[in-house]
Parts: C-alpha cells; structure tokens; sequence
C-alpha cells in the first residue's frame, strides 16, 4: 500500500495594518517632500527674479 502522495503547502503570508499604514505614510510623506520642493523651487528661482 505504498502511495505517491504529492502534497503542495501554500503558505501565504497576509500584511497586518500597520505595514499597510507605514507604506501609506512612507508614499504620502514623499509627495509632501516633493511638493514642498518644488514650491520651495518656484519661489526662490522663478519669483525671486521677479522681485
């Protein structure tokens, strides 16, 4: 009674809802940076010159 069992384990592994919310803060707190660059851009080179 020797069988040939093949057996595939799955393992999945689920993101908990504090690695989901450090990605958001992560992608988020970068479009602040960049936001804030290049405004920070435009006033100082584009308006400064005008003023």
């Amino acid at each position: 009674m020797d069988e040939n069992k093949e057996v595939e384990v799955e393992k999945k592994e689920k993101k908990s809802d504090s690695s989901k919310a450090g990605v958001a803060a992560i992608k988020y707190i970068t479009y602040l940076i960049i936001f804030f660059g290049i405004l920070w851009f435009l006033i100082n080179y584009v308006f400064g010159q005008l003023l």
